[in-house]
């Protein structure tokens, strides 16, 4: 009999996040940041216009692709939190509603999603392009939150819960106060590289005609016919901005770490 060995491999959209126990200087991620500092510093010195005139230009976009972002991370979260308890429920009904929304949710691509809402439930309940954009990415991303937090919540050893109860925690006690600021150390990293991949996702409701990044450079390259460029400073801004939140992420993970030490 041959003995195999089962790996499991998770590939996310999401950013790489540096490991917070590498002190090198020079890592991917700094030369990745730095080059694309360089760069963007270089093309609007060298070449301001267009380079500085666009990257003013998309400046409003940066705020617009934040709060987008934010908004559906805020909700998100407590929805993914009660998708996963649902998916570990004994609660046959609660489960199995659950464990529906994961599926349906996540056979359907993102982009989808957003022309339905927009286009389809936006007809009925006249929603304008910000909050069609904020309850599509909620609803898509707390799928993925969903697994998130049952994996974590999963990790923890079985008998914390056991512990907790024979010393007088109830069910409510017990997750807030024993279970999850266990969970968290293992649910942390993948919640912010959801967080990384939603805010990239938001490149796609440029098609709602919502003013982010993207919808703001394409205006500037319909204006004055320099697609190269634009494409260029917008995929440069767009790393630099997930580098930075990869670091955050890093940090975090670091600091959390320290703390349970």
């Amino acid at each position: 009999m041959s003995n195999s060995l089962r790996v499991r491999i998770e590939i996310s959209d999401g950013a790489s996040i540096p490991d917070p126990k590498d002190r090198r200087l020079i890592t991917a991620w700094s030369i990745s940041f730095a080059g694309a500092i360089l760069a963007l510093v270089l093309l609007c010195v060298f070449r301001e216009d267009p380079f500085w005139l666009m990257l003013q230009f998309i400046s409003d976009g940066v705020v617009v692709t934040f709060e987008i972002t934010i908004l559906a991370i805020l909700v998100s979260i407590p929805l993914g939190l009660i998708t996963g308890l649902g998916r570990l429920s004994g609660i046959r009904a609660f489960n199995l509603l659950a464990s529906t929304y994961v599926e349906v949710i996540r056979g359907i691509p993102l982009l989808v999603q957003l022309f339905f809402l927009y286009y389809g439930l936006g007809k009925f309940f006249g929603l304008g392009g910000i909050p069609a954009a904020v309850i599509a990415m909620s609803f898509c991303y707390g799928a993925y939150m969903g697994e998130v937090f049952r994996a974590g919540i999963s990790a923890v050893p079985k008998g914390q819960s056991e512990a907790a109860r024979s010393l007088g925690f109830n069910k409510a006690q017990t997750l807030l106060m024993v279970i999850m600021p266990q969970a968290w150390r293992t649910i942390l990293p993948p919640i912010g590289n959801e967080f990384i991949a939603m805010l990239k996702d938001t490149s796609l409701v440029s098609i709602l005609a919502v003013a982010d990044i993207l919808r703001r450079g394409t205006e500037y390259a319909g204006r004055y016919f320099n697609y190269f460029e634009t494409y260029t400073l917008i995929a440069l801004v767009y790393l630099i901005i997930t580098l930075l939140l990869s670091k955050g992420v890093s940090f975090m993970e670091a600091r959390l770490n320290y703390y349970e030490r």
